[in-house]
């Protein structure tokens, strides 16, 4: 697996000891030796790498990493450059240009929302191939759960988007009153008719940091030549 180099190194460095991430590393490295496990070992902790602690504006928690061949690269739902764009990716880049007037691109990589701060935090960092949710239960939950409540005792103004009830399941830890938290429906084509659709949670996301006098993000992802 990568690893962790930036200012997110020391706040999580007390994760790294405990036997739970001892026994999830094993489990992991085990996986990735007997079969296809997404995304690359180097890609796992893009989130981290990508958007320092210091830089988190705003956080959007997705599930489990994309399970297709070439997709996930670390960033909850972002794929790399040459890949299709997925169903729920389409639906927030339709969501982002009814709220805010963002062209549609030709592409889902998003990072850079990330280098901007917009963390984009998978709750389950690696899957097996073509089977979704398949590392579910096996630690990384109460890693990013610990990544989640260090992003909750930062003394600055940040946005929590949750979108669909796993990620709103994660509310409880945000206990900030500095915090935004902003809940819709996930963007999936099964559930972004409920409410995902009409969120505004990206004009509402900007509106919040521009008023706590943070600059706002620019979610306009440009065409790649």
């Amino acid at each position: 697996m990568g690893a962790i180099e930036n200012d997110w190194k020391s706040p999580l460095s007390e994760e790294f000891k405990k036997p739970y991430y001892r026994e999830l590393y094993q489990k992991v490295k085990e996986e990735y030796e007997s079969g296809k496990v997404f995304p690359e070992p180097d890609d796992i902790f893009n989130a981290f790498m990508f958007t320092p602690l210091s830089k988190v504006k705003a956080v959007i928690l997705g599930q489990d990493p994309y399970h297709n061949h070439g997709q996930a690269h670390g960033l909850c739902f972002s794929v790399k450059p040459d890949v299709d764009i997925p169903p729920s990716l389409v639906n927030i880049y339709k969501e982002l240009s009814e709220d805010l007037g963002c062209e549609i691109p030709s592409h889902g990589y998003l990072k850079k929302w990330s280098d901007q701060g917009v963390m984009l935090l998978n709750t389950v960092l690696t899957v097996r191939a073509h089977a979704a949710n398949s590392h579910q239960g096996i630690g990384w939950e109460k890693f990013t759960d610990a990544a989640i409540r260090i992003l909750n005792e930062e003394d600055r103004p940040m946005v929590f988007l949750l979108w669909g009830r796993p990620a709103q399941n994660k509310k409880a830890m945000l206990t900030n009153p500095k915090h935004l938290i902003l809940e819709a429906p996930h963007p999936s084509p099964l559930s972004s008719y409920r409410g995902f659709f009409g969120c505004k949670h990206f004009s509402k996301a900007n509106a919040f940091l521009k008023a706590n006098g943070v600059e706002p993000i620019d979610w306009q992802i440009e065409n790649i030549e």
